[in-house]
């Protein structure tokens, strides 16, 4: 699926999805660690039955992953986060709807499933209008993402011009002209923009969507900030971004509902720790609230290995991206199949019925 999104994108939008900050150290890191966990089988198991469906306050996913937040998914397909939550909703497994999204919350809100938001504050009076718009519309969880005071040196962006509105090079139009498809769909449903972002007044607007592009975010936002949030936010409330336990310890402290271990996908800090690497502590530290991870999944095998290392769950960001790329809602919906199948038949092959039974008696790590 990422050799067919390369195929249908131009190069703007491939190295968006594709790339990470800098020399890509982290981005890498995500899947080295996958690769040094060794998954220890047991033999003689009954798995003529397998489950892998999972309870995650309260809320039941068919499979233990979900669709993490990625903006611009109306880059890689016309109404890209609609036509991935539709597909997330029949897989019965969560999507999270970034606030750089090219379609309202509302929007999306209207495909039912289990929708969760996920909020940058770029300006504390707009975070709090997206958060009631986001209580208005249903969603249930709210995914605070932590890692982004400013913004990570993404130098694929830089080298293609990508921004909004987009500084067009003789390179760059030559290689969407090369892609007739994807320069149709969108000449047909129009460039993308920052959808959320459009009920602001057209000045303060553009603005807002310049500063979210580039990741200009209120770097003052701190614990005090986040108690703030608690009581306005009634619902589950998800810390994002979290690598270290005593921040882990801190947010489980200060009410968090749950803590999502995340170096976003290796595209803000070049030469941070996998996240994989971090999670066994965090999952101590959080003292029984739930910890999911993100980060280098592109298995099923690897959902496996990150619950084995203690996760309740993971979510992919850049793996059902590169089906929607591929092939729009069908390519997500083929994507999520893909993983589901690898999940059921590595916990065959592992000796285990359930996902609920892995730990880390099921795995060892090599390095």
């Amino acid at each position: 699926m990422r050799r067919l999104a390369r195929r249908r994108l131009p190069r703007l939008a491939f190295d968006y999805l594709d790339g990470g900050a800098e020399d890509e150290t982290t981005l890498k890191a995500n899947r080295r660690a996958f690769e040094n966990v060794a998954l220890r089988p047991r033999a003689l198991r009954d798995v003529s039955v397998r489950a892998q469906s999972i309870e995650i306050l309260g809320q039941m996913w068919s499979s233990p992953f979900g669709i993490a937040p990625v903006g611009l998914a109306g880059l890689f397909w016309p109404h890209g986060d609609v036509a991935a939550a539709r597909a997330a909703a029949r897989a019965g497994v969560p999507y999270v709807l970034s606030t750089a999204s090219s379609s309202t919350l509302e929007a999306v809100a209207q495909v039912g499933g289990n929708l969760w938001f996920q909020l940058y504050v770029i300006e504390r009076g707009l975070a709090d209008s997206l958060v009631d718009r986001a209580l208005a519309a249903g969603y249930r969880h709210l995914v605070l993402t932590t890692d982004v005071p400013v913004s990570g040196r993404r130098e694929r962006d830089l080298r293609n011009g990508f921004s909004l509105p987009m500084r067009w090079r003789l390179g760059t139009v030559w290689d969407v002209v090369r892609h007739p498809r994807w320069l149709l769909q969108m000449a047909r449903h129009g460039a993308p923009q920052l959808a959320n972002l459009a009920a602001a007044a057209a000045t303060s607007g553009t603005q807002a969507q310049a500063a979210l592009l580039q990741r200009r975010m209120d770097a003052s936002f701190a614990w005090e900030d986040l108690r703030r949030l608690r009581r306005r936010w009634p619902h589950a409330l998800w810390l994002k971004g979290i690598l270290h336990a005593d921040d882990a310890r801190r947010a489980c402290a200060e009410g968090v509902d749950g803590v999502i271990v995340s170096n976003h996908g290796g595209r803000q800090l070049d030469g941070a720790m996998a996240s994989l690497d971090a999670l066994p502590e965090v999952v101590e530290a959080a003292g029984g609230r739930p910890v999911l991870l993100d980060g280098g999944v592109r298995r099923g095998v690897d959902v496996v290995k990150a619950m084995a290392s203690g996760a309740r769950g993971v979510l992919m960001g850049r793996l059902p991206m590169y089906g929607l790329a591929a092939g729009g809602e069908a390519g997500v919906a083929a994507a999520l199949e893909l993983v589901r199948q690898d999940v059921d038949r590595t916990l065959a092959l592992l000796g285990c019925d359930d996902v609920a039974r892995l730990g880390p008696e099921w795995q060892i790590k090599l390095k």
